[in-house]
């Protein structure tokens, strides 16, 4: 697990949280843009596309995604902290309560009398394997709680069986992105965080021919490179080249796509 993950991923939580409170806004882009204002106005200025990343791949998908020391600390002034070390000092003083809370639970469980099982289990006939399969269940589930790490998640599974293999990463191929394990050593690949909405909407267009004015403007952006042209069905980057799209204009998609112009001999 990357280095201070969880500790990211609750910052951008707190951030988006308190950015939620003070706009009457409630739409993810409206806050982020008010986070954007803010920020540009009284901190560091944040885009924020960039924010929409961090929280997308960190939060919303249990990704990673790297942040610079510099917008980790300016995010954390805004949340009334110096620096993101004091915003990690204070929230690991508190996560360490919370554990030491939880460990007097679990061996004040563990040091209770055999004899008081739980009564489902004394209904059931599980006997002493059903307290060891009971036990193992929590005992993983404890262990696995403070983190959504990948090597946590194996430890609870391989109890009863295999590890699973999670597809948390992606990377472009021809014209979508496709699922893929975060360990694969293939150099021609460029890995990225899994996007569940990316997956899904993000193509380029193959069918150029087919775009007119009508059915294209407003639905479509575009890149251009070299020269060339390609459509794409959703706003983002262009994985080729990594160039900011641009919503598509009348001029470009009547340039660019549909049938091309024939001139008269």
């Amino acid at each position: 697990m990357s280095k201070f993950l969880p500790e990211r991923k609750k910052l951008l939580e707190d951030v988006f949280e308190k950015a939620s409170s003070e706009t009457p806004e409630t739409s993810f882009n409206a806050i982020i843009l008010h986070l954007e204002q803010i920020l540009k106005d009284e901190y560091e200025p944040l885009s924020y596309k960039s924010f929409e990343n961090y929280y997308k791949a960190i939060v919303e998908n249990d990704g990673d995604y790297p942040i610079k020391k510099t917008i980790l600390d300016n995010l954390s002034r805004y949340l009334g902290y110096d620096t993101f070390k004091d915003y990690c000092s204070e929230w690991k003083t508190v996560e360490h309560t919370i554990q030491r809370a939880i460990s007097k639970i679990v061996i004040t469980i563990i040091n209770k009398p055999i004899l008081e099982m739980p009564e489902f289990v004394k209904q059931n006939g599980l006997g002493i394997v059903g307290i060891f399969l009971v036990g193992s269940v929590l005992l993983g589930n404890y262990h696995s709680s403070g983190s959504k790490n990948k090597n946590s998640s194996t430890t609870a599974l391989s109890f009863f069986g295999g590890p699973a293999n999670d597809q948390d990463c992606m990377f472009w191929e021809d014209n979508e992105y496709k699922l893929i394990d975060c360990e694969d050593k293939n150099p021609q690949r460029s890995l990225v965080p899994k996007d569940t909405v990316q997956l899904r909407y993000f193509k380029r267009i193959t069918r150029k021919d087919t775009l007119t004015v009508e059915n294209a403007l407003g639905k479509t952006w575009y890149s251009k490179f070299n020269g060339n042209v390609e459509f794409f069905t959703m706003d983002g980057v262009d994985p080729d080249n990594g160039r900011e799209l641009r919503a598509s204009t009348g001029y470009i998609i009547a340039k660019y796509a549909g049938s091309p112009i024939r001139m008269e001999e």
